[in-house]
């Protein structure tokens, strides 16, 4: 059965050779018995040969002598043979003549197979009784030769059996004793052939319950046997299995940095559109943490219409197999403030070449349509720039000629309502100019630092915006000198103070303000310099937006903002080595910035000085 069938090699080797072992020494023990038998049967068939010729001439002897008890006197020496149980002599007629059995003296006590043999015999018979007892039958032969009487010999097999069982029992004894060295020779054998398989058995749950750990692996082989050949290889396999995973896990590892890593974003979802994995850059882009995107779906993470035209592309994939490139996928998260996402998604197929997950490459190009609007509007600023400059250098014409016009008009004799009026008409003249020549300036950079006047600097800014400060009706205090030097580049200087005075303006009510503008000689840090303030009583900056007012692209003017102009103003403040600090306040009755900028007054030149070539260091003394 195979419940009792042994569960090890050992067992059933075991098992197997004391199978074999009692199958051998049954045989062996029948065969002994067998012979034994044989030669038991021999033994007895001359006994009662022996034994009936003896009694039948005995009996011969006793048919001579008158005297009545002579038959029992030969029944009585054959009962004394040990190889003899009973005997008795009978007539032909199976009538009991003599018998070891007195009571049966006179009767007939033969059986019906006995009966067969009451006839004149001419020799012994040998037969078998109803019971399978061996009994001899010898004739009593008078001196004619007539046959007048019947002996019957009934065998003692007492001590052949008696010798039989001890046989057994001897046999018996050198079985047990037999399969006993066997077994334990056999449990010997078992135990060096096996060891080797237990060894290896042991090492294989131990690496199957810790692939990591090889544990005693590899297993040491101390015998040339099959097993041990068994291990060699089993040792081979599992070196070439940790080469393997050592593989795997240095790829796996650098798929997790790639991941973890890489400045785009990875996610995977199955088909119902749940994210699998992602990586910790796209967890960051959607502001939400890494363990709770997985499991979740895309509309627990993206809007309602983003998700579903993802959702759609997913399952296009799903379906065909072919891959969706340059999906835009566009949402406002705030009011006023729209995100752009550029997603690749692409299949993962399993090795029966069934797509099992969607992967998806998603890459955050929001600042990159900032730039690319806030660069159209940065493209036509420049072109309107180059337009005015343009036309700014074509009202200079005329301009000198009206000029020279009203020369000669106040030449001539005038009125002196005519020369007044001719006086107001070269004012107006004349402050055109300054306008068309201010837009030049701007146009038309430097491109080496010189002595500038910050004073005249801040003017000719304060003259371009004068049209706006009336229309406002901005209150305007100047507080700097007439004459302020600094060394710089005025052309980047200008268009710093336009962007601060600009957006003081921007901020301003129409119902007016105060917008002060100060510049004078400072100590910072040790330090003299020229130091800028300007302050104007608008609508302030918030907290948060004062930390991303210097950054490209942050804008609070909605429309009408690039979002560059303060970056670029602290790139140069950067470029002169000076500082800015800002102080605002957005709520309450009192609202309002101050920009205070510092310029050292060596910094500039220091930089110059180092960085100027001979060649220039002779040009400007040949200058």
């Amino acid at each position: 059965m195979p419940l009792l069938r042994p569960r090890s090699i050992r067992g059933q080797f075991m098992a197997a050779l004391i199978l074999f072992e009692i199958f051998v020494v049954g045989i062996f023990t029948l065969l002994i018995v067998h012979q034994q038998r044989s030669e038991m049967n021999q033994r007895m068939h001359r006994r009662l040969e022996s034994q009936a010729f003896e009694m039948g001439a005995l009996g011969s002897l006793a048919l001579a002598d008158p005297h009545p008890g002579s038959f029992a006197r030969v029944v009585t020496i054959a009962a004394k043979s040990p190889s003899v149980s009973a005997a008795q002599i009978t007539d032909l007629h199976g009538l009991t003549l003599a018998s070891t059995d007195p009571t049966s003296i006179g009767k007939i006590t033969l059986s019906v197979r006995e009966q067969g043999y009451l006839r004149p015999l001419t020799q012994p018979v040998m037969f078998q009784s109803v019971n399978h007892q061996w009994e001899v039958v010898t004739p009593i032969v008078e001196e004619g030769g007539r046959v007048r009487a019947l002996a019957w010999i009934y065998p003692n097999d007492r001590q052949d059996v008696q010798d039989l069982h001890a046989l057994l029992r001897i046999t018996a004894l050198w079985a047990a004793f037999v399969l006993g060295a066997c077994t334990i020779i056999a449990a010997f054998l078992a135990e060096s052939i096996t060891r080797q398989l237990a060894v290896l058995t042991r090492a294989t749950r131990h690496l199957i319950q810790n692939p990591e750990d090889p544990g005693e692996f590899p297993l040491s082989v101390k015998a040339s046997t099959e097993a041990s050949e068994l291990t060699i290889a089993f040792n081979r396999m599992v070196a070439a299995m940790q080469d393997q995973r050592s593989g795997l896990n240095e790829t796996l590892a650098l798929l997790d940095s790639m991941l973890a890593n890489a400045p785009i974003g990875f996610a995977f979802f199955d088909r119902k559109y749940r994210f699998v994995r992602v990586n910790q850059f796209l967890a960051d882009m959607n502001g939400y943490s890494f363990a709770l995107h997985l499991g979740r779906g895309i509309g627990g993470i993206l809007p309602p219409i983003t998700a579903a035209k993802l959702e759609r592309n997913i399952e296009a994939v799903f379906q065909t197999g072919a891959p969706v490139r340059n999906l835009e996928l566009t949402w406002e998260p705030e009011p006023h403030r729209t995100r752009s996402w550029l997603a690749h998604l692409y299949p993962v197929r399993t090795e029966t070449d069934a797509t099992r997950w969607v992967g998806a490459i998603l890459v955050d190009i929001t600042e990159q349509k900032r730039g690319e609007e806030t660069l159209r509007r940065t493209e036509k600023l420049a072109a309107t720039g180059r337009l005015a400059a343009s036309i700014a250098h074509e009202i200079n014409n005329p301009l000198e000629a009206v000029t020279n016009l009203l020369y000669l008009i106040r030449q001539e004799r005038l009125t002196p309502e005519t020369a007044r009026f001719a006086e107001l008409a070269q004012q107006e003249v004349t402050r055109v100019s300054e306008i068309t020549q201010q837009t030049l300036r701007f146009y038309r950079q430097s491109t080496l630092p010189t002595i500038a006047d910050v004073s005249e600097l801040l003017d000719s800014v304060i003259t371009l915006h004068l049209g706006r400060i009336q229309t406002l009706q901005v209150n305007l205090q100047r507080d700097y000198p007439a004459h302020l030097s600094l060394f710089s580049f005025a052309g980047e200087l200008r268009q710093l103070f336009a962007n601060l005075i600009g957006n003081a303006l921007d901020a301003m009510t129409p119902d007016g303000g105060r917008l002060v503008i100060r510049a004078h000689n400072s100590w910072q840090n040790g330090t003299l310099g020229v130091r800028v303030s300007v302050a104007d009583t608008g609508c302030g900056i918030s907290q948060e937006a004062r930390r991303h007012i210097f950054e490209p692209f942050f804008t609070t003017k909605e429309a009408t903002g690039t979002g560059l102009g303060l970056w670029v103003s602290e790139q140069i403040i950067r470029k002169h080595r000076g500082s800015v600090r800002v102080r605002s306040r957005a709520d309450g009755s009192a609202t309002g910035t101050v920009f205070s900028i510092f310029f050292p007054s060596t910094g500039l030149e220091n930089e110059a000085a180092a960085t100027e070539t001979p060649n220039h260091q002779e040009e400007k003394a040949i200058r």
